[in-house]
């Protein structure tokens, strides 16, 4: 158990504390954000809406997402992403509060895709500043260690909100929600100050270089890539459980507990697992490949018995895949990125996952609507098998064109 112990720690040496307090910050954000999972919840209970009208508020906040995060990765080049995070959490703290006073349906899509828009500029600002404050041989672990505080607060902010719901009222979720945001701000603004210039020393003036992430093929190669893996993945937090209580019967407390694995390996194993891959040097592309290869056999292995069992090996699968593919996909994504246009890649690359959400959930639904769970399951496997053999051409297309050091 030591030597365990022992072998964990290494994998967090070597990261500098600006990645550390992004770290905590993101997970004040993170385990903050409890209104998210409760929302719809919240819509129907609380406000009294349709199901029909809460899917147009989600994809209202899906949009949001979508432009949101556009707009942070252009923001992110012009003004700097430290700024960008400061000013997101902020207002989103305030856009948290501010949601709870909102009770037309007009007025909650606007509201949602307002809120949105603005916390989530701060996801492309988050990993330009992680690459900035990193060093090449540590951007992959640094992004696993970003990754583990999202996940970690996601775990437990869920868990705290249930109870205040429980215990207080929905209000008070709103409240919390946006006091967290702001108190995050706050404490990046207080400790995160950019280092004021020298004497003698001039500010540096970013050039960009390269061309815009919507003129480099292979990078809109790679978020093809991720917006069909995206699609899929979403899956495991709509359809999915949705599979586990009408094809095995799991109530909500089972169906927790499987959720609640696929947070509690990340945090556990995912820094030791990114740490052994970079150890035996797989490169960002083969371990986007396997990621995709994971997601697959996760929902492959559904139809192969009606064993409760292979809905746990199918959570195991699907967060392996998870936990190799997602960080390196990551760091892939700034390698390609030029000097100059970080902020803009990373926003393309944070939109791939906006748009899995705007059309995922819904396809998903409607797949098995029409053709059942195993067909669906089917055709789930076949659409990433070839999304795999997409990431095998990438790579040869990297190493062809030499664009970037590690691919």
């Amino acid at each position: 158990m030591k030597k365990f112990y022992t072998y964990y720690i290494e994998n967090f040496r070597g990261l500098s504390k600006e990645v550390w307090l992004l770290s905590l910050v993101t997970f004040i954000n993170r385990a903050g954000a409890m209104v998210i999972p409760f929302l719809s919840l919240y819509l129907v209970n609380e406000k009294g809406f349709t199901l029909p009208q809460v899917g147009w508020i989600m994809t209202s906040f899906g949009v949001g997402s979508l432009f949101g995060t556009w707009v942070g990765g252009k923001l992110t080049d012009s003004i700097g992403y430290y700024k960008v995070i400061v000013l997101s959490l902020f207002f989103g703290g305030l856009g948290f509060i501010g949601l709870q006073f909102l009770d037309t349906f007009y007025g909650i899509c606007a509201g949602v895709f307002a809120l949105i828009f603005v916390a989530d500029a701060y996801r492309p600002a988050i990993f330009v500043a992680c690459d900035a404050y990193s060093k090449p041989k540590n951007i992959t672990r640094s992004i696993a260690l970003i990754r583990l505080a999202i996940n970690l607060g996601f775990s437990i902010g869920p868990l705290i909100g249930g109870i205040i719901i429980a215990k207080i009222n929905y209000d008070s979720l709103f409240w919390i929600d946006g006091l967290t945001c702001i108190m995050a701000s706050a404490l990046l603004f207080v400790v995160l100050k950019p280092k004021k210039l020298q004497s003698g020393e001039t500010k540096e003036v970013v050039v960009k270089e390269g061309v815009s992430p919507y003129k480099n093929a292979l990078y809109l190669l790679l978020i093809a890539i991720m917006v069909f893996n995206g699609i899929m993945f979403v899956q495991y937090f709509s359809v999915v459980p949705l599979y586990y209580e009408q094809a095995h019967f799991l109530s909500e407390d089972l169906i927790g507990l499987l959720l609640f694995l696929n947070g509690f390996m990340i945090v556990v194993f995912e820094m030791p697992l990114v740490g052994w891959l970079e150890r035996i040097n797989i490169s960002k592309t083969m371990a986007t490949f396997w990621g995709i290869v994971f997601l697959a056999l996760s929902f492959i292995v559904l139809n192969m018995s009606d064993w409760i069992g292979v809905l746990v090996i199918g959570m195991i699968l699907m967060t392996l895949g998870e936990m190799i593919g997602s960080p390196f996909s990551n760091a892939l994504a700034i390698s390609m990125a030029p000097k100059g246009r970080k902020g803009s890649y990373m926003g393309l690359y944070s939109m791939s996952f906006s748009f899995s959400h705007i059309f995922g959930h819904n396809g998903g639904m409607n797949l098995v609507d029409s053709y059942g769970y195993d067909i669906t399951w089917y055709v789930f496997f076949v659409v990433l098998v070839l999304v795999a053999l997409l990431t095998l051409w990438l790579l040869k297309l990297l190493k062809r064109s030499r664009t970037i050091s590690t691919y």
